[in-house]
Parts: C-alpha cells; structure tokens; sequence
C-alpha cells in the first residue's frame, strides 16, 4: 500500500475514534463491550492519545520533504 493512502486512512481513522471519545465525555455515553463497561476515564486517556495519532499522521502527510522521517541517524 501506498505510504501518503497509509497515512491518510490511518490518520482519518484516529480522528474519528478521537471525535468519539470527546463526544463520550461531552453526552456521558455509556460504553459496553460484552458485559465489562468501560469506564469514563478511559475517554479522558483515550481521546488524547487518538488525537495526537490523528496529528501525527496529517503531520507526516504534510511535511515539506514529501516523505516521513526515518528514524534517528
């Protein structure tokens, strides 16, 4: 798969899952997988991190070299 179609899906993906954790938090949607329910807090954690993801991403499309950066040295 292409590296910028890589980056803008999983970048897409991020955002949508971070929109959701805020919009959790805002309307206090109970959350259920099986039957553990997932506690608020988890939100506050997660919508950060999927945020940050999301950045990343876009910052790593759009950088001016055109290609990502590849690691130190």
């Amino acid at each position: 798969m292409c590296q910028k179609l890589y980056l803008i899906i999983s970048g897409f993906i991020f955002l949508l899952v971070s929109i959701l954790h805020f919009f959790r938090l805002l309307y206090q949607w109970p959350m259920t997988v099986g039957p553990w329910v997932a506690p608020q807090w988890l939100s506050y954690v997660g919508f950060p991190v999927a945020l940050g993801y999301a950045i990343w991403a876009g910052w790593l499309l759009f950088s001016k070299s055109g290609q990502p950066k590849q690691g130190i040295g």
